[in-house]
């Protein structure tokens, strides 16, 4: 997330003939009476031919050396152990995740249950008009006060809805968290241990710019009379992207709505 190839080995096998050596002396058979002189040189003659085989003998041997490359190689192996950039792994697991895991798609309503995690939470009002400064503050505030106790959140911040009419709404902003200290009901007296909503859900994406997110909502009612789904009077915002600025076109959020069961 291997395969290796292996090579062959050739062995060569040089022989060598003594006939040809024996030849020569029965070549000379006319003078008999000096021959006895001249077969002790002809014996001379073919030194210089097991020479030549002398030769060959080292070249056999230094084949073998390459072969001893194979001892280094087995370093290498030890190269492939490198592959711990798992440690990126950890890094990965630190990341904040979604409500629902898998990526978004903006171009269609994904269905999925929704599992309850611990979160801290800070309640509060607003108007339409002051929504993304007031949602914007209060996520900043449950930063802050998680990074005084040194609790790390583990999940992208989401808007609970309580309750909304013409003129604004009331919310619970949460922060996801891996686990709530024993025995603590608060972070602060006004940031609350608590649990993200359960349950099945649609989950549908919104990337525009903030003030633009009522055309969403006409997509999503429009989408649920179609279905004829009847839903729960809480919606849930999560912001994959951090609040910046509420005219940001790149502006990314995931709507989960609930079904009445």
């Amino acid at each position: 997330m291997r395969l290796r190839s292996s090579g062959l080995l050739l062995v060569l096998a040089l022989c060598s003939s003594v006939a040809l050596a024996q030849t020569p002396p029965a070549a000379d058979p006319a003078p008999a009476p000096a021959a006895p002189a001249a077969p002790a040189t002809p014996p001379a003659a073919p030194q210089p031919a097991p020479q030549a085989q002398s030769t060959p003998s080292p070249a056999p041997a230094e084949p073998q050396t390459p072969a001893a490359p194979q001892a280094p190689g087995q370093p290498a192996p030890a190269t492939p152990a490198p592959a711990a950039p798992a440690s990126p792994a950890p890094a990965q697991q630190a990341g904040r995740t979604t409500l629902f895991p898998n990526p978004s798609d903006p171009t269609g309503v994904e269905q999925g249950v929704l599992v309850s995690k611990p979160t801290v939470m800070i309640s509060g009002t607003s108007t339409w008009d002051e929504a993304f400064t007031n949602l914007k503050n209060a996520f900043a505030k449950i930063e802050g006060e998680l990074k005084k106790a040194g609790i790390a959140p583990t999940g992208r911040p989401l808007t609970i809805f309580v309750d909304t009419d013409d003129n604004g709404f009331k919310y619970e902003a949460m922060v996801p968290i891996a686990q709530v200290p024993e025995g603590k009901t608060e972070l602060t007296p006004e940031i609350k241990f608590g649990k993200t909503p359960e349950g099945k859900s649609f989950r549908f994406v919104h990337k525009d710019a903030y003030d633009e997110i009522d055309g969403t909502y006409e997509t999503i009612t429009a989408y649920l009379d179609l279905k004829e789904i009847v839903a729960k009077d809480a919606f849930i915002e999560e912001y994959v992207s951090d609040f910046t600025d509420s005219q940001d076109t790149d502006f990314e959020v995931n709507i989960y709505v609930q079904p009445k069961p």
